[in-house]
C-alpha cells in the first residue's frame, strides 16, 4: 500500500473515467460524441452544443508548457518537504489546457518548452499524471 500525505481528488463519478485512464497510464479528456469537441476539466453536458453524450479519449499525452510558477510556501504540510515545487499549465497537442506538476524538477523551465505526460501512483485508486521535458 502506498502511502500518500498530500490532498486527492474528490470522489467525482464524472472524473472516473479519466482516474481509470491514468491508472493504466493513459491520458484522457472528455469528448463529445455528437460534435467531437474535446475539452479539460469535464462537465456534465459539452460546452460547444450542450450535449448530454459524453465519452471520453486518450490523447497523446504531448504538451507545451503556456505557465508555471515555484511554490516556496507549503499551503498544505505534505508539499513541506517538497519545497520548491512547481505547478505546470501545458496546453495538450489536442487542444485543451491541463494543470499539473513537473515529474522532477526542471532548473530553467521555459514558456513554449515540449513536454510528455508521466504517470506517479500514489495511492491505490489514484495515479497523477505528471510532466517532463519532451
Amino acid at each position: 500500500m502506498l502511502t500518500y500525505n498530500k490532498p486527492l481528488p474528490a470522489d467525482d463519478p464524472l472524473f472516473a473515467p479519466f482516474w481509470a485512464h491514468a491508472g493504466a497510464n493513459r491520458l484522457s479528456v472528455q469528448c463529445c460524441n455528437a460534435c467531437d469537441a474535446i475539452r479539460f476539466p469535464p462537465g456534465p453536458v459539452c460546452s460547444e452544443c450542450l450535449s448530454e453524450d459524453q465519452g471520453w479519449e486518450v490523447v497523446s499525452g504531448r504538451g507545451t508548457l503556456v505557465s508555471w510558477v515555484r511554490f516556496h510556501r507549503a499551503y498544505w504540510s505534505g508539499f513541506i518537504q517538497d519545497l520548491p515545487y512547481d505547478v505546470c499549465l501545458v496546453q495538450l497537442a489536442e487542444g485543451p489546457l491541463f494543470v499539473s506538476n513537473f515529474a522532477r524538477p526542471l532548473a530553467a523551465p521555459k514558456i513554449g518548452m515540449p513536454l510528455r505526460v508521466v504517470f506517479e501512483p500514489v495511492t491505490e485508486q489514484f495515479t497523477l499524471p505528471k510532466f517532463v521535458a519532451d
